[in-house]
């Protein structure tokens, strides 16, 4: 999100040396075109703002004072998460120097950092005046969620296959890109649709566009543009990272669901039984009654509700005695999709592949991370608040779970 609150301050400014009144109505240009908006200006300029890196230290962890909000309720007994607190007693490498795991927080915009091995804690650290009820935004960690929502339908059988036409759950997709592509094409970011991932919004695409009309402004639906998009590439052929597509999925959950919404059904089949001591939330794309849930990047939680989640997928789909996915959806997952490689690695459906090792993560824009190393019983969660300029994975952070997971606590 390449703008900032300076821009902002600098255009009110120009209005008050001009003689022009300086208010908080006043929005930047982009928010202007199109279709008007009943959100308040100010709360406009602050979902606009919300990446800003003098900023999202606090907005990542506050985004239900930014936006309508669908809670997803924890219930039943929490899952008590043993603890066997520890000295971050290692180190790590990049780029020809080696860092503590101290430094690391600092270099890596760190806002919370939870290490779990063989099931245990052995260490919490929070930063920046959170602590263990901050419910922070997972970002696209979101996917990784709707991901086990998938598999869990299809478990009970409200989806019938992987490999079916998504349009034939969906019909509105009829006529479109997004025509004839499998659920399965669809997990795997193949869907072939015309819809770059690219958030330029001086030069706004689809993907800003979108972005702007559905979260800041909320005057259409996120997954709107699937009803009529292009098709770029052929179903299958081409891998391409797109919001869009998991947006898809989430619209398929809620169809299937038996009237259910994503949240409501993802509170039944996941969060209650995973024994979350905290609610989480979803961000919405409009107001009650006309708003979805944004499920390709809109979800927020605890860090240890995050851990909870990441260890249920190390235990093959188990979580405080409950079977939430199977041991068969773990592994598919959580598999390379045709053996290609993709930057920051192979992916899977909706997870990404770390290294060759086995290793997988949820990841989320500027910084988010749900790392599971079923090898090392190693999970990792890594909430950030890293400069928008830093849209992408870490290498550095790749390097730091690496060494996390070879870590053996004495």
């Amino acid at each position: 999100m390449r703008r900032s609150l300076s821009g902002v301050c600098a255009l009110l400014l120009a209005l008050a040396m001009t003689g022009g009144a300086v208010a908080q109505t006043v929005l930047p240009p982009a928010l202007t075109q199109g279709p008007a908006s009943d959100v308040p200006a100010a709360v406009q300029i602050l979902r606009w703002s919300m990446n800003d890196a003098n900023v999202n230290a606090l907005t990542f962890r506050s985004m239900d004072t930014l936006f309508t909000t669908r809670t997803v309720a924890r219930s039943g007994p929490v899952w008590q998460l043993p603890r066997a607190d520890h000295k971050l007693d290692f180190s790590y490498s990049y780029k020809g120097a080696t860092y503590t795991p101290e430094q690391f927080l600092d270099r890596t915009y760190t806002n919370a950092l939870l290490v779990m091995k063989d099931g245990r804690i052995v260490s919490e650290i929070y930063r920046n005046n959170s602590n263990e009820r901050t419910r922070f935004m997972g970002w696209s960690m979101t996917k990784s969620f709707t991901s086990a929502l998938v598999g869990v339908a299809l478990a009970e059988g409200r989806i019938k296959s992987l490999d079916d036409r998504i349009d034939a759950y969906l019909p509105e997709l009829k006529g479109g890109g997004y025509e004839g592509v499998t659920i399965r094409q669809v997990l795997q970011m193949r869907s072939g649709v015309d819809y770059e991932e690219r958030y330029d919004f001086a030069n706004p695409g689809i993907a800003a566009s979108n972005h702007i009309a559905a979260l800041v402004k909320n005057v259409a639906r996120f997954v709107d543009p699937a009803r009529t998009i292009k098709r770029a590439h052929a179903p299958g052929e081409v891998f391409q990272y797109k919001t869009i597509d998991t947006a898809v999925l989430g619209w398929l959950i809620e169809r299937v669901s038996g009237g259910s919404t994503i949240a409501g059904y993802m509170t039944q089949r996941l969060w209650e039984p995973l024994g979350a001591e905290s609610d989480g939330f979803f961000i919405m794309d409009g107001p009650p009654g006309v708003g979805r849930e944004f499920n390709g990047a809109g979800f927020s939680a605890t860090l240890r509700d995050y851990a909870r989640f990441g260890q249920m997928m190390l235990d093959g789909g188990v979580a405080n005695g409950h079977r939430i996915v199977s041991p068969e959806w773990v592994a598919a997952s959580t598999r390379p999709s045709n053996g290609a490689r993709y930057e920051p690695g192979p992916y899977g459906m909706q997870w990404w592949i770390m290294g060759d090792g086995g290793a997988y993560s949820a990841i989320g824009l500027q910084g988010q991370y749900i790392f599971v190393d079923p090898k090392s019983r190693t999970v990792v969660v890594k909430l950030s608040y890293f400069p928008p300029g830093d849209r992408t994975p870490s290498d550095e952070t790749a390097a730091f779970l690496a060494a996390a997971a070879s870590w053996v606590v004495r």
